[in-house]
């Protein structure tokens, strides 16, 4: 049971960061109206038989730098640490980062199995709002999840997402605290690049069935 739960919570984590690097054009509805417009896209894409897993990898690549508030992600993520990084070392931060994120998550793609996205309740506070929603399986098992967002230029951008109630941004948040405290911040940069190094090399496998598309 513990085994189905950890690769629903990969899969839905997938679903919905694929998601959020697919918002190309500009945002103009409400956080969950775009947010469903968005999955929607996704999962077309997921479904897709016309697309080879490479194909499928690099449109995601493409776009995911225009959609993603990366830099506030970031921010978050390297937590107290980010005050004292000089303007250069939050620039590469940044960028070495957003290239974790896309090479973990985009291999994500592969463990698609037909999980849908319901969406719950949202709640707007100005320029922040927060997005409720549930991945449901083909068995009828239930992941909640939740899309933390800001405006940004007229678009609502993604910085977190929570599964379970575990955050995206407080889980590499602890981990870069513990590596900067027990080595260095150089040694976090470090081992980063060489995870993304590791990440690039996985090759693209089909992504599983999901059986007859809804009509």
């Amino acid at each position: 049971m513990a085994g189905l739960r950890a690769a629903v919570t990969r899969a839905a984590l997938a679903v919905v960061l694929i998601a959020a690097t697919l918002t190309g054009a500009a945002w103009a509805g409400t956080p969950t109206e775009d947010l469903k417009r968005q999955t929607d896209r996704v999962l077309e894409v997921l479904r897709s038989t016309s697309m080879t897993p490479a194909a499928r990898r690099a449109a995601v690549r493409e776009v995911a730098a225009d959609s993603f508030d990366l830099a506030e992600t970031a921010r978050r993520a390297l937590g107290t640490h980010w005050q004292g990084r000089t303007p250069a070392e939050r620039e590469e931060f940044v960028r070495v980062f957003r290239d974790l994120l896309e090479q973990t998550y985009v291999t994500r793609i592969d463990e698609y199995g037909g999980e849908r996205v319901e969406y719950v309740a949202e709640r707007v506070d100005g320029d922040s709002a927060i997005v409720k929603a549930q991945i449901v399986t083909k068995s009828g098992t239930t992941v909640p999840i939740e899309s933390r967002v800001n405006q940004r230029g007229g678009r609502w951008l993604i910085y977190d997402v929570l599964i379970e109630n575990v955050s995206l941004v407080g889980n590499y948040r602890s981990q870069f605290d513990r590596i900067i405290r027990t080595s260095s911040y150089d040694e976090l940069v470090r081992r980063l690049k060489e995870r993304v190094v590791q990440l690039n090399d996985k090759p693209a496998t089909p992504a599983k069935p999901s059986g007859p598309r809804p009509r």
